[in-house]
């Protein structure tokens, strides 16, 4: 069996209605097999139907690939449950992670589910076949005082200071994901075929975000958050005026007008983390996890904390019990007297 191929980088998201990463390929050879046609069609309707991230496709796409050469020019009908655990233990042990094993798993499972909906194989071999069982990874957040200790950092008058505050305050206010604060318009706007998905609306302090599985959402937005936004538009009209050419619709703008990139969003949080002295690997994530977790440990509302962060399942939210309970035990170890003389031990 081949060395372990790198699964593909998440590129950026495409714009609504671009046709996703993963889908064309095939499709568009003339010498596309009856295979390739199958494979385009299932990412297709994943892409139309489910509205799966291109993103997400692109990994399915690389995922198939690996199908088809294990397969090796045979017929889809020809895998056997066999074929697949040996593929499993092959991979296990040239070092795959179990978690990057149930991913294919998964989109091989669904790819023989359409096969067979659409009476190109008579079962499904993959159906049976469970992942070895990956160690729960606890989501990473700040401490209550090193996230307020982010947040409080101070703003000076330039528009690019302004910006990353706002930007790091509604992060940690509203717990968004860093896909759905870039895609954030300052205002609710439709013109010229063109409308709003994501946008704040500060009288109202809430934003209404565009979420995983196109699913919108209203996110509140916290007083010092609000207060971090309004310094903000008030220098980004400045900033528009000086450059016509910039992108009057995205809340947060890069130098050259355009909507701020994922990646120039990541480098801002990790610097303005560095700069306060946190010595933990600070990411977007990390923020949307501290607000989780922050925000459980206050309320012990698991259901509004689910609702805040836009799961589709309770059982995602639920890994931030885990880290309460963690924090708990430190707590324990660190003041119970008989914790205390355990470890003296």
């Amino acid at each position: 069996m081949n060395p372990v191929p790198a699964r593909p980088a998440a590129g950026p998201v495409a714009p609504a209605g671009a046709p996703a990463a993963g889908t064309a390929g095939a499709a568009d050879d003339g010498n596309a097999t009856a295979d390739d046609l199958a494979v385009t069609a299932w990412l297709t309707q994943l892409r139309t139907q489910r509205r799966y991230s291109p993103a997400t496709l692109e990994s399915y796409r690389f995922d198939l690939n690996e199908l088809q050469a294990l397969l090796d020019g045979r017929a889809w009908n020809t895998l056997t449950e066999a074929q697949v655990r040996r593929w499993i233990a092959a991979r296990a042990r040239g070092g795959l992670s179990a978690r990057s094993i149930a991913r294919t798993l998964s989109c091989w499972r669904g790819f023989f589910a359409f096969l067979a909906e659409t009476s190109q194989v008579l079962h499904n071999p993959v159906r049976g076949v469970r992942a070895p069982k990956a160690p729960r990874r606890l989501p990473k957040a700040l401490s209550p005082d090193m996230a307020r200790q982010l947040v409080d950092a101070p703003a000076d008058d330039r528009a690019q200071s302004l910006r990353d505050k706002a930007l790091v305050e509604l992060f940690y206010s509203s717990g968004l994901r860093l896909s759905e604060l870039i895609g954030l318009d300052a205002v609710y706007r439709q013109r010229d075929g063109y409308r709003s998905r994501s946008w704040i609306d500060l009288p109202q302090a809430q934003a209404t975000v565009f979420g995983k599985g196109a699913k919108t959402r209203d996110v509140p937005i916290g007083g010092p958050a609000c207060a971090a936004l309004s310094a903000w538009l008030a220098v980004r009209a400045q900033w528009l005026a000086a450059l016509p050419g910039a992108d009057r619709d995205a809340l947060f703008l890069g130098r050259r007008g355009t909507r701020l990139s994922a990646r120039s969003v990541q480098v801002i949080v990790k610097r303005m983390a560095l700069e306060q002295g946190i010595p933990a690997n600070v990411h977007p994530h990390v923020l949307r996890h501290s607000f989780a977790s922050h925000l459980l440990q206050s309320s012990g509302d698991l259901r509004a904390v689910q609702e805040l962060l836009g799961h589709a399942n309770i059982s995602t939210t639920q890994v931030y019990t885990s880290l309460d309970f963690q924090r708990l035990a430190a707590v324990y170890d660190a003041a119970h007297p008989r914790a205390r003389r355990r470890r003296a031990a």
